[in-house]
């Protein structure tokens, strides 16, 4: 959660598509699946946040060595980002998946045994490459099961899922690091993980796969309005180079960047936050680092999917709908400033849930930008540069956090730091991305470097 989300039409529009009304919810079983396999990954991520003074005291770091690991995960993430799409495409989302998962569970035991800091910068590391197909596997997943005017909904259920994980997973897991130390509380998350692992593997199937999907449910899924990735036209590709250029894409990786450099900060630093610079007992600090997420977990499902699904349905202009929640859930990220100057765990907790509720809003909107402002043949390559941004943006924040906090003695600059971003990717997204929309068709030769 930071992660992507792209999803792009594989079939092209029918004529007369069948009513939503009495059509089987099957596809919402898988929905939830997906949601439930995020739940369960971010519980692993958040882990080590929960667990910071107690791996400064085992391993002996410091807030600055605790930032590259917190980061190392993001370094391998990052890194299989752009090849895993070609693996869903050869394998699918179910082989990929099963390996996913069984490798993050290892990730998880990993860390509980490892004996000494070397061996869980390893843990994380692994952890990173299991659960990097983790969003690109969900979007494919998604496309394959929901038409397209119907994906904001299903999207945000495991968008949502990375900020509730935290909500509950923070002081679940805190209380079991308090009762039986940080290697029970790495245990458990692998406990969990290998119970999803046997689940994934027994209920996932693809549409074509699942015996059980009925006829009518299968004609809905395979209608697909006009709207997105140029859809029924084979647009030439771009090659990479071009599209770092285009200034719509340029635009999405300036505010996705920012979206997931306050994303992972708070994700990673939070409870220590709350702790030493409010001084909140640990305890405390576990149970009131959930109330920023369960607003944010709200205004994920309730704006950025319900509510925009909803207005399009009734006939808003999709663009200035999307528009509108993208820049202004973001711009009210810009509240983390208000918790630089908190002075008091009330104040920081109300800036913190109207900063991270903000963006948690706009994310939804943001993972479906690549399908709505590529050709088909560049969705994939859209997606994968927008999220090693946003990767390469958590990595910046897990490790310029630990450097300020350690020179400063205090989140003011490391809050600072985050809202100047913000104010760089709101830009992005109102003077570079404009009208959420594909782009014009090119001639042929426009496009004679082909496919990077």
């Amino acid at each position: 959660m930071a992660d992507q989300k792209f999803i792009s039409a594989e079939r092209p529009p029918q004529t007369s598509p069948p009513p939503e009304t009495g059509v089987p919810r099957r596809r919402w079983r898988i929905a939830w699946l997906l949601g439930i396999g995020v739940l369960v990954n971010y519980f692993d991520r958040v882990n080590l946040s929960v667990s910071h003074d107690s791996l400064v005291a085992a391993f002996g770091i410091s807030d600055v060595v605790f930032g590259y690991l917190s980061s190392a995960y993001n370094w391998t993430y990052a890194a299989c980002q752009l090849p895993i799409g070609v693996v869903l495409d050869k394998l699918g989302v179910r082989r990929v998946g099963r390996v996913s998962t069984f490798l993050w569970t290892v990730a998880s035991f990993a860390a509980a045994v490892t004996p000494n800091l070397s061996g869980f910068f390893g843990a994380r590391f692994l952890l990173g490459v299991g659960e990097a197909p983790t969003f690109p596997a969900n979007a494919k997943a998604i496309g394959m099961w929901f038409p397209s005017r119907a994906r904001g909904l299903s999207t945000s259920l495991f968008d949502s899922a990375a900020k509730f994980a935290p909500a509950i997973g923070v002081p679940f897991i805190g209380a079991v690091l308090l009762a039986a130390g940080w290697r029970w509380s790495f245990a458990m998350t692998g406990v969990i993980s290998f119970f999803y692992f046997l689940v994934f593997w027994r209920v996932y199937r693809d549409p074509a796969e699942d015996p059980e999907l009925t006829e009518a449910e299968r004609r809905y899924i395979e209608h697909h309005d006009s709207e997105g990735a140029l859809e029924g036209q084979e647009a030439p590709s771009s090659s990479l180079g071009h599209l770092l250029v285009e200034r719509k894409v340029i635009g999405l990786l300036l505010g996705f960047g920012a979206y997931n450099y306050v994303f992972y900060m708070l994700l990673y630093w939070l409870p220590t936050y709350l702790s030493s610079a409010l001084r909140i007992n640990l305890a405390h600090s576990f149970a009131y680092s959930s109330v920023p997420w369960i607003f944010a977990t709200a205004t994920d499902i309730g704006i950025g999917g319900w509510l925009v699904d909803h207005l399009i349905r009734r006939g808003c202009a999709a663009s200035r709908v999307r528009r509108v929640v993208l820049i202004s859930g973001t711009a009210f990220g810009l509240g983390i400033l208000g918790a630089a100057r908190a002075h008091d765990a009330m104040q920081a907790l109300v800036w913190i849930s109207i900063s991270i509720g903000g963006l948690a809003a706009a994310a939804p909107v943001a993972w479906s930008l690549p399908s709505l402002i590529a050709v088909r043949a560049d969705v994939g390559k859209v997606g994968g540069v927008i999220n090693f941004s946003g990767q390469v943006s958590g990595i910046a924040a897990s490790i310029l956090t630990g450097y300020l906090v350690s020179a400063s003695h205090s989140y003011f600059w490391a809050f600072a730091v985050a809202a100047a971003y913000l104010a760089v990717g709101i830009a992005g997204y109102v003077f570079l991305l404009g009208k959420i929309e594909p782009p014009a068709p090119r001639h042929e030769g426009a496009a004679a470097a082909g496919p990077a």
